[in-house]
């Protein structure tokens, strides 16, 4: 690793990086900050995403692998001080490990077509650390992609980031996209587009899931606005078989998505399996 340790908080290189935690500066400079082995990793195994990394004495000794990929890919390494690196981090518990990352999401067009058979849409969804779970639950899913409406978080938030656990970097991912213009594009693609909102009339079990589907997924303390309601093919609630008020938005997206994929590939769930034979 050439250079020495940086140690000033102010250095211009800090800075930059630094800036990047602000939305604001991310969609100026277009980049972002990937924080942990796991983003990193994933992040590194895509060409031409990680600009530069930062990294702890300690963290390279941890994660030596990661150090000699990104020295191996002719990327700048960085070893920084704990202060340095708690400027950087934006966890209580820095993990010693950060990349500044060129943007890596796709457009509408690209990302929604003819040979696309699951898709999750966050429409209004505010919280980053739901947004980043749903992210991950889709790519495990085997979703084609994740659309993030206008009115939604910034998926290069720094706690999505890390909820996502790398999947930011494994699918297709939209930002800034119209509600209208998605569900559109979705309907044109041969999608069905399924809202998933507690005033559906329809529960999961109900409906026919084998097709081609996209599940719009809403705010979890207000659920979808009627607009959005009205664009879908059907409103669709998750049933409560217990006394649990609701489901939290990342649960539910769980549930929907994996009642898709299991279906998509003809799998059901038993409803009765045989006890052991008595003695």
């Amino acid at each position: 690793m050439a250079g020495s340790e940086l140690t000033n908080v102010k250095a211009p290189r800090v800075k930059a990086a630094r800036r990047l935690t602000k939305r604001a500066f991310r969609e100026q400079d277009r980049k972002f900050l990937a924080e942990g082995p796991q983003a990193v990793r994933e992040a590194l195994k895509l060409d031409g995403v990680v600009v530069e990394l930062f990294t702890t004495a300690e963290a390279e000794l941890r994660h030596g692998d990661l150090i000699t990929e990104a020295t191996l890919k002719g990327l700048p390494v960085h070893r920084a001080s704990g202060e340095v690196m708690a400027e950087l981090s934006q966890t209580v518990t820095p993990q010693g490990l950060v990349a500044v990352c060129g943007l890596v999401h796709t457009p509408l067009e690209e990302a929604v077509t003819e040979r696309a058979r699951l898709v999750a849409v966050l429409a209004h969804v505010r919280d980053p650390g739901n947004a980043g779970t749903v992210m991950r639950t889709a790519d495990a899913a085997g979703a084609d992609s994740v659309v993030f409406t206008d009115a939604s978080v910034d998926p290069y938030n720094g706690k999505c980031v890390r909820a996502s656990a790398g999947s930011l970097f494994h699918l297709p991912v939209v930002i800034g996209s119209p509600v209208g213009q998605a569900v559109q594009r979705l309907k044109d693609s041969g999608l069905r587009v399924l809202a998933a909102d507690g005033s559906g009339k329809h529960t999961l079990d109900d409906v026919e899931l084998s097709g081609p589907t996209a599940w719009v997924f809403g705010n979890e303390a207000w659920g979808l606005p009627e607009e959005v309601l009205a664009l879908a093919d059907d409103v669709v609630r998750v049933p409560i078989y217990g006394q649990a008020e609701s489901l939290n938005l990342a649960t539910a997206a769980a549930v929907c998505l994996y009642a898709s994929a299991r279906a998509q590939r003809g799998l059901t769930v038993p409803r009765h399996r045989p006890g052991p034979r008595a003695g």
